[in-house]
């Protein structure tokens, strides 16, 4: 599954991971408050595609009242599912109650789940964390409370919201979850999901039903067609250089259709910055820098096209062409 992440999983990119072998995919989290207010820049968060199904929206929030109407509001648009963040660590959000901070308010985030729950028709499931410090793993019993709110699964992030994204993620604990026999949900695991093997480890050894990918996945979205092949047990044909670029730009391009020139280039940077596929060129760095400061459609064609005329000539791996 392709995870939830602000300013990464939007429309174009769920598809793309879709296309490369994502089973399900998540939008970014949208703020109950915001969508409450019809605050156009939050609603636009709701359209989803056929072509990318099966979709969750996930909300978030740190009151009942607004997370209910906005799980109402969410219904309407479609999507095979309804998530609730309790699990963003970030300040804006956990700092004032909403995600991850909701593991200081049990009573509240079993309230908001339950209510949730009742006022939809549509599977509601859960993403939050193991706790909120190293004192206070509580995931095992939280578990089994959000469980008998009447949510259809569990999406468990390795990690305290202490921690943030330092660290190993802790599957073990994940395990635990799993192993509980009075836990009869699927239980999906997240956090450091970085390679095939991994992943594959996180079904074999830790017994997850189902496993999330999520920073992995910027700006190397052909993680999905990786991990499906070694799960699948083929013959691992890791896509050409040629494709990987062709699937960049595809990013580029649809994210400027989809806001302006200007705004598109600015998000797509996460990506291009992020990216392993320039991570082993010799003195990238100007190169880099020049490719994360360009502007325009025109001035990031040129650098892109001067990196494959003049350093990945030599590729030889099959091309593997997504189609838009």
């Amino acid at each position: 599954m392709l995870a939830p992440m602000e300013d990464v999983t939007d429309a174009s990119f769920r598809l793309i991971c879709k296309e490369l072998g994502a089973d399900m995919v998540y939008t970014e989290f949208v703020s109950a408050d915001a969508l409450i207010r019809n605050i156009s820049a939050t609603t636009r968060k709701l359209h989803i595609s056929e072509r990318e199904r099966p979709t969750a929206i996930q909300i978030y929030g740190r009151e009942v009242e607004p997370m209910v109407q906005a799980a109402k509001i969410v219904e309407l648009a479609g999507p095979d599912i309804l998530d609730i963040n309790f699990g963003c660590p970030v300040k804006k959000v956990a700092g004032k109650g909403a995600g991850a901070g909701m593991l200081r308010d049990i009573p509240k985030m079993l309230e908001i789940t339950r209510a949730v729950v009742n006022a939809v028709k549509i599977p509601v499931t859960v993403k939050t964390r193991l706790g909120w410090d190293h004192n206070s793993k509580i995931i095992v019993e939280l578990a089994e409370a959000l469980q008998d709110c009447g949510i259809e699964a569990l999406t468990v992030h390795g990690r305290t919201r202490s921690q943030m994204y330092t660290g190993e993620a802790d599957w073990e604990m994940i395990a635990r979850v799993k192993e509980n026999p009075r836990v009869h949900i699927p239980i999906i695991g997240n956090g450091d999901i970085t390679t095939p093997q991994k992943a594959a480890m996180a079904f074999d050894k830790y017994g997850v039903d189902g496993i999330m990918v999520g920073r992995a996945s910027i700006g190397a979205p052909w993680i999905f067609h990786d991990i499906k092949q070694y799960l699948r047990g083929e013959e691992c044909t890791p896509l050409s250089k040629a494709a990987k670029f062709g699937i960049l730009r595809r990013q580029i391009h649809e994210s400027i259709q989809r806001i302006d020139e200007y705004r598109g280039i600015l998000h797509i940077r996460r990506h291009l910055a992020a990216s392993p596929l320039f991570k082993s060129i010799p003195g990238f760095r100007p190169t880099r820098i020049a490719m994360l400061q360009a502007n325009t459609l025109a001035e990031l064609e040129d650098i892109l096209d001067n990196i494959e005329n003049n350093i990945l000539t030599d590729d030889t791996h099959e091309t593997v062409t997504i189609t838009d």
